[in-house]
């Protein structure tokens, strides 16, 4: 299974601050049934701390699926999500050559949203700067100030559009 990054990155959520990916979802890319993921993941719950990996809340977990994030039947237990380092470290659990090159695959997509993230920030950094210059009687077209504000704005719009959890 060859998969974009934006195919993989559909399915990073920002839960407590975090980048993670649900266990149901991992089971899927790795071909295996979410219950058996789980199985490998609970022979090994040594290898991840809660960093790594830790249980949705009822709230956390009701948010997700009211929204319509997932579309997976009932569920008996409550979701493990995977951070980025859980994402690795599933790497020593799971050995098959579809995890292995699935796995490749998420932390190269990890690596692309960090790349993204900070590129985007630094970008925003300038602009303010530039704002702030011309706020202080800098002479600067002040149509390019507001395209560049504008998709600032956006970006951020985009970014926060549901409550409680962003990809």
């Amino acid at each position: 299974m060859n998969l974009t990054v934006q195919e993989i990155n559909n399915k990073i959520y920002t839960i407590r601050g975090l980048k993670v990916m649900l266990d149901s979802d991992l089971a899927i890319l790795y071909e295996i049934t979410t219950g058996n993921f789980n199985k490998a993941v609970s022979r090994n719950l040594d290898r991840f701390p809660t960093d790594f990996m830790f249980e949705l809340t009822h709230e956390e977990f009701n948010l997700i699926f009211q929204n319509g994030i997932s579309s997976h039947g009932g569920r008996r237990k409550l979701p493990r999500v995977f951070t980025e380092q859980g994402v690795a470290m599933l790497s020593s659990v799971l050995k098959s050559k579809v995890a292995i090159a699935i796995n490749i695959q998420i932390m190269r997509t990890f690596v692309e949203i960090r790349k993204y993230a900070l590129t985007h920030d630094d970008l925003a950094k300038k602009i303010e700067e530039l704002e702030s210059r011309v706020e202080k009687g800098e002479k600067v077209d002040r149509q390019i100030l507001d395209v560049l504000s504008q998709l600032i704005s956006d970006k951020k719009e985009k970014s926060s559009g549901k409550i409680g959890f962003a990809r």
